[in-house]
């Protein structure tokens, strides 16, 4: 069958970090680009386009390369995709789901997953229970996730950091990632903090002394900017004054993303810390450290508990990129409204605007919005059904496949009953004997394993299967409400500028939904 003239191929290509520190050979870029060029080569298919994001996860779409694949389906550059298998194009199941049986076919985008035996082309059974092996790469990387979060927390309690970058005053170790040594620069912009509080300087007061010298914030030293323009605030203050680390201790967990899909991030609560003394070496000493934490004013409590919102930590200005925060309801109208947290804390600088939308308006107008999108995108009419033929059909496809690893067991086996006649006969020497016999076993191991992998899901309770769907449905269907725990999988960030646009990120799709005014 000769396609040459007729599709324009895009492959793409993806390794995660996971894939990388598990050593599944098999997924590397290198053997990826060769099975997929192979394909191509025995379909008479001509490769326009690769696109290769190495070390990005497939449980979200914010890769460089699948951008610009996007933007080439756009532009009618390309008309076709492939790759090795769907978790190469993605592990999360609503924006997979959302590319094969809605995105591609709308841009006439033909899509093979080499494989998984997936082809939108042709009408097989792989096609049809191509959602349901989205769900299952989906679940795969939350398991993964799960045994990630369990490494890193063992590392914790072992006194080793684990953090992206060191707190400001420290610097990874050259000679060792999980060891903290002190940065000469930045410590002594600590110590001065310290010191500038114990001569009963306020924080907002030392902010502000900072910011006049134009001495440099921490953020200007992580992103290596050489001009000082930096504004010190008084947070940024508090969370140094208020840091363990600084003691020597390492003090580490105090914040956790939501889950495996959502990068927004949460504090855990101080009995969650993981603490370890005497890690590494301290810029305050404890003394120092505990009289600080004495003369530090304490928040006042409020009055009654703050009402939680249900777009709380999502909207952003458009314009400065800080968040925008909700204000507790006023006395005079019952309203609460917005404002835009870099301008509410810099008022005199005037380094943003206000920001102020009614809340309660806000908050209809973008639940509003959200709705349009998922009956846009999201079909959940004859979900049930299709869900229970695709279970059907994957343990089918399972049985088939387990069979197949019978086959190469029973060969091995085989193989290993002959070597000991050999070595018996003497036909093969003893070292001979020992080499090869070592050789099979090793293989027959790793089949082994492949082989208890689909007997675990082949074997396991349809019903358990079914009910682990009836969660994934239940959460769509409770989209019409959008509740909070739905919402923040649902979405990334909220933009609004001051002359009131609304720039709604989603996390299942990459398409920005704007709608201006309120």
């Amino acid at each position: 069958m000769n396609m040459e003239n007729k599709y324009s191929v895009g492959i793409y290509i993806r390794l995660s970090r996971e894939d990388e520190d598990k050593n599944i050979e098999s997924e590397s870029i290198k053997n990826q680009k060769s099975l997929i060029f192979q394909y191509a080569e025995e379909n008479n298919l001509n490769i326009k386009r690769v696109y290769i994001d190495d070390g990005y996860s497939g449980t979200n779409f914010e890769r460089p390369e699948y951008k610009k694949m996007i933007n080439d389906i756009e532009n009618k550059k390309i008309n076709m995709i492939i790759t090795k298998d769907m978790s190469r194009l993605g592990r999360d199941y609503i924006g997979t789901g959302n590319l094969i049986e809605k995105y591609f076919p709308e841009h006439n985008v033909r899509y093979i997953a080499i494989t998984d035996n997936i082809d939108t082309l042709l009408d097989n059974s792989n096609n049809d229970i191509a959602p349901f092996k989205a769900i299952m790469n989906d679940m795969y990387a939350k398991d993964i996730s799960k045994k990630i979060k369990s490494s890193l927390r063992a590392k914790q309690k072992e006194g080793k950091w684990v953090g992206g970058r060191a707190p400001f005053g420290y610097e990874k170790d050259p000679n060792d990632k999980n060891h903290l040594v002190i940065n000469k620069d930045k410590s002594m912009i600590v110590k001065r903090i310290y010191e500038m509080l114990l001569e009963n300087y306020t924080i907002s007061s030392i902010a502000n002394i900072l910011t006049k010298e134009y001495i440099r914030t921490p953020s200007e030293y992580y992103n290596d900017n050489k001009v000082n323009t930096g504004i010190w605030n008084s947070k940024t203050i508090r969370d140094i004054l208020t840091n363990r680390t600084y003691t020597g201790d390492l003090v580490q967990n105090k914040r956790n993303k939501v889950n495996y899909k959502v990068k927004k991030i949460i504090n855990n609560s101080p009995k969650d810390y993981v603490v370890v003394e005497n890690t590494h070496e301290p810029i305050i000493s404890r003394e120092i450290f505990n009289e600080v934490q004495e003369k530090i004013p304490k928040n006042k409590s409020r009055v009654g508990k703050k009402e939680k919102n249900l777009l709380d930590g999502l909207l952003y200005c458009a314009e400065c990129g800080h968040r925008i925060m909700v204000t507790p309801r006023r006395k005079i109208d019952n309203n609460h409204y917005t404002i835009c947290n870099y301008y509410r804390t810099n008022i005199k600088l005037k380094l943003c605007t206000m920001h102020s939308n009614n809340y309660d308006k806000l908050e209809k107008e973008i639940v509003n919005k959200i709705m349009m999108v998922l009956e846009k995108n999201i079909n959940i009419k004859n979900i049930k059904e299709k869900v229970k033929e695709r279970i059907k059909s994957s343990k089918n496809s399972l049985l088939k496949d387990s069979k197949n690893i019978e086959s190469k067991i029973d060969k091995i086996n085989n193989q290993l009953d002959e070597l000991y006649v050999d070595k018996l006969d003497k036909k093969i020497s003893f070292e001979q004997y020992k080499r090869v016999k070592n050789k099979l076993e090793n293989k027959l191991s790793l089949i082994k394993k492949e082989y208890n992998k689909y007997n675990d899901i082949k074997n396991s309770d349809e019903e358990k299967y079914n009910i682990l769907i009836q969660k994934y449905i239940d959460d769509l269907f409770k989209y019409k409400k959008i509740s909070r725990e739905l919402l923040i999988n649902l979405v990334e960030r909220i933009d609004i500028s001051e002359n009131k646009n609304i720039n709604i990120k989603v996390c299942f799709n990459e398409k920005y939904i704007t709608k201006k005014g309120q």
